[in-house]
């Protein structure tokens, strides 16, 4: 299946007719909003078979990842959102300071308007429609642009949207990057992206000619540091499910194991282990193991094999698009596989003896989007403290993005802004400061030539 570019005419016709539907002021409605939101809540309902097959079709993904990591997350945003919006968007009053009485402020929450959401096709699904809450709650309009390279799922997508929502206010525009180019070209009220820090510059670039905030959810290589005193068999088991989680197409799977030299030989039986208990004897044969999207992305990742010694797994089969979870030793440190985002199931080890050493690699490089420390709690707060990182888990993986009340988003290469539960519908939003002043007082200090200003000042 091949997804067709939406014409670049249609694209301006659906931009023109959101920006006329959000000046109606229907969004600004908060009884819209939550009927737009159990709106989505019921779609996602009715539409759960034909996404999950799609999820298999374009990437071998079983229906209990499928809705475990995508549908299930996506369906408590949006009951998350309809339980607490009332009192998100509420007028907020704040303390006034002694100078400026009789005069009362509050904090008004607004939308931002028109939003171009851009997401990705490793979680094609979830990676959409979550920033599509936090716009649908905070009064935006939508243009939806999902991944080509997940033909079935975003045609699927695009059926739903269709089907539940009127084009003027929520639409999906399909297409290559061609699409792209022609929607940046446009000026929209906030673009949230999801996808490589390389695409995320060319992103901000065209968001920069309009003045137009950006959320950046981005990537890189985020480190999972495996201490002396960490507990080996608890560490390879959850480190294998997190990098064979969607085969290791994730943002925030481990991306390279930084692990004291004393304890790799344990390390490497028990992640075979692991990956045995997870996934079966044979876990080509597993139905929840996923393939690699496409021929490009499986050439690229089985090419960093070749970066290092193979001592765990490295078996392939290109007709699949199927790679063994693989660990790598004696890994140069300027080979591809340690520069470049593997966004696959291959994991390279380097080796260390102190802290001091892992801290100090970490600092040296981009600042990644997670960071994972297995060993003493103690010795991993002191590690987190000196280091940065979008979000971080102490003996454990990708478990932070499950808790909704926690901020999710990177920091300096890794992204920028925050989304997830409150935070996707500030995402959406401005906070606006209003003064009120009333009439019957005018007090005479503030006015030119400002006298008894030496009173004044002391107020100040």
């Amino acid at each position: 299946m091949k997804i067709e570019n939406t014409a670049i005419q249609d694209i301006n016709g659906i931009i023109a007719a959101q920006r006329d539907f959000f000046a109606s002021n229907t969004t600004l409605e908060l009884k819209f909003r939550k009927e737009q939101l159990k709106k989505l809540r019921n779609a996602l309902k009715e539409w759960e078979k034909p996404l999950c097959e799609a999820l298999w079709k374009d990437l071998h993904k079983s229906t209990e990842e499928a809705i475990l990591t995508e549908l299930s997350i996506v369906a408590g945003e949006v009951q998350n959102h309809i339980s607490h919006i009332t009192g998100w968007a509420k007028r907020k009053r704040v303390p006034t300071p002694l100078k400026m009485l009789p005069s009362c402020s509050h904090v008004v929450t607004e939308p931002l308007g028109n939003a171009l959401i851009i997401s990705p096709w490793n979680y094609p699904v979830q990676l959409l429609l979550n920033p599509l809450v936090g716009a649908i709650s905070s009064g935006c309009t939508a243009i939806l642009k999902p991944s080509p390279y997940v033909p079935n799922v975003s045609k699927v997508i695009e059926d739903m949207i269709t089907a539940t929502f009127e084009r003027r206010y929520i639409a999906v525009v399909q297409g290559n990057r061609t699409v792209n180019e022609a929607l940046l070209e446009n000026r929209f009220d906030i673009i949230f992206f999801t996808g490589s820090p390389q695409l995320g510059k060319l992103v901000m670039n065209a968001a920069a000619k309009n003045l137009t905030p950006v959320v950046l959810e981005l990537g890189g290589k985020s480190p999972c540091i495996i201490d002396k005193e960490a507990e080996i068999k608890i560490a390879a088991k959850r480190i294998a499910w997190g990098k064979t989680l969607n085969a290791g197409q994730t943002c925030i799977a481990p991306d390279y194991l930084l692990i004291h030299k004393s304890r790799i030989n344990e390390f490497v039986a028990e992640f075979g282990k692991a990956v045995k208990q997870l996934h079966g004897d044979d876990i080509r044969q597993s139905n929840h193991y996923v393939r690699l999207v496409n021929d490009k992305a499986f050439e690229r990742v089985k090419g960093y094999i070749k970066d290092g010694k193979v001592v765990y797994g490295g078996n392939s089969d290109a007709s699949e698009r199927f790679i063994e979870p693989t660990l790598l030793a004696d890994v140069p440190l300027t080979s591809p596989v340690m520069t470049e985002e593997i966004f696959g199931p291959v994991l390279p080890m380097i080796p260390f003896e102190n802290r001091n050493e892992v801290i100090d690699f970490v600092r040296e490089r981009e600042k990644p989007l997670a960071l994972y420390y297995f060993g003493n709690v103690k010795n991993a707060k002191e590690v987190i403290r000196l280091t940065s990182a979008g979000g971080s888990c102490i003996n454990d993986t990708i478990m932070h993005i499950a808790n909704e009340n926690m901020p999710f988003g990177g920091v300096g290469n890794s992204g920028m802004g925050h989304y997830h539960g409150k935070l996707s519908f500030e995402a959406f939003s401005h906070k606006r400061a209003v003064v009120t002043t009333p009439t019957w007082l005018d007090l005479p200090f503030r006015y030119m030539p400002y006298r008894m200003f030496g009173l004044v000042k002391k107020l100040l």
